[in-house]
């Protein structure tokens, strides 16, 4: 026996007002009918951007949508292009088909081109409507297909959701979807994740749903950049060890290889680094080999946490981890830390003392280590003290 969705006569009534609004919205602005401008209906932004672009494009909504798919060799440079995305995102769509079994919704996946790359879900492809746009390599961009998830999420760079007469043109108004960008370790779009039902309850709550499947996926594609040290990072009082975490990936000289979306909301100068990716020195204001000590801590409660100054005079949570080690045993609450509240230059002091302690009073060895000059070590440490 089919699964039952719990029904209740408002969600009708809402459900009929609310496709009644957009069919305004559809005549005001897709067919030019005049409006007074408290009459005119109200629209989200980026839909009525979408529609203007693709009404430029020469697009007209009576017309039929062309789903097609790209030519052979093209779709070979696209699967080439794209197995990493499809391998991080494998595990994510399987437990996401299962979320969305019972709600006659489908998960699609493509590359930042709006090609599909893979998709997941209980597809019927006796409904050619279904058929059509889950095929692999078929073309749903904007410019294919007017205005959908797909070509928003890409276009807006941002999560979305459409509900029936949203979509551009009239024949795929029996589409609903909710869809997100997908940002890949250099920070660049490198697809989206896509929800749709066809002729579906509307369920703009997909729209949360698809944004944290798309979290997972990003941090899936940063986990598979190659590393020798990853860092989670997450600020002080919150848990570190779930998909919340900033990743950082890590060469073993301290250079970034790669991060994940939160990381980048984290560290400011990750999007601002000269030349790309920066180094760890750049991140955080105490020695990076410090993150490299931390991950090979025995017999620590923390798994090698520490509490990470930022050159901002901001701190972060840091969590190392050495290469193979990606995800720490368990969520990690760590506890008020005993530099709260010490100046950044203080604590820089207090690093550059341990680095000579380390280095047996070798001023010239720790400022080496630090990669500072041997002036600035002295400056620090005051008279007297002579390596």
């Amino acid at each position: 026996m089919a699964s039952m969705t719990p029904f209740h006569p408002a969600q009708a009534t809402g459900g009929q007002d609310r496709l009644a609004r957009i069919g305004r919205a559809r005549q005001a602005v897709l067919y030019g009918e005049t409006r007074p401008a408290d009459a005119a209906p109200a629209l989200e932004g980026w839909i009525e951007r979408s529609w203007r672009r693709c009404l430029a494009g020469g697009q007209r909504p009576e017309q039929a949508p062309t789903f097609d798919a790209v030519p052979a060799a093209e779709m070979r440079r696209h699967q080439e292009a794209n197995q990493q995305l499809v391998q991080a995102a494998k595990p994510t769509l399987e437990r996401l088909g299962r979320a969305i079994a019972d709600t006659r919704y489908f998960a699609i996946l493509t590359n930042q081109a709006g090609v599909v790359v893979d998709v997941n879900g209980r597809i019927d492809r006796s409904d050619s409507r279904a058929d059509v746009i889950t095929r692999i390599g078929t073309d749903l961009s904007e410019a294919r297909v007017g205005t959908t998830a797909i070509g928003a999420a890409l276009g807006e760079l941002q999560p979305v959701w459409l509900h029936r007469g949203e979509h551009f043109f009239d024949a795929t108004s029996v589409y609903s979807c909710a869809g997100a960008p997908l940002f890949g370790p250099d920070g660049h779009c490198a697809g989206m994740l896509d929800l749709t039902g066809i002729e579906a309850a509307e369920r703009p709550e997909l729209k949360h749903l698809v944004t944290q499947c798309a979290r997972s996926i990003e941090n899936a594609l940063t986990l598979g950049r190659p590393h020798a040290l990853l860092i989670r990072l997450n600020w002080p009082g919150r848990v570190l060890g779930d998909d919340s975490d900033g990743l950082l990936c890590v060469d073993a000289d301290g250079c970034v290889t790669g991060a994940n979306p939160a990381a980048r909301q984290m560290l400011s100068r990750l999007d601002t680094a000269a030349g790309g990716m920066p180094h760890c020195s750049e991140l955080f204001a105490m020695p990076f080999e410090m993150l490299f000590d931390a991950a090979q801590r025995r017999g620590n409660a923390q798994g090698g946490v520490l509490e990470a100054p930022l050159w901002s005079g901001l701190r972060l949570h840091a969590l190392a981890l050495p290469a193979g080690r990606d995800a720490p045993p368990a969520a990690l609450q760590l506890p008020p830390s005993t530099d709260a509240g010490r100046p950044l230059k203080d604590l820089e002091t207090a690093l550059i003392r341990k680095a000579v302690s380390d280095a047996r009073g070798n001023v010239l060895q720790a400022a080496r280590a630090l990669g500072v000059s041997r002036a600035t070590v002295y400056r620090r440490l005051g008279p007297g003290k002579r390596g």
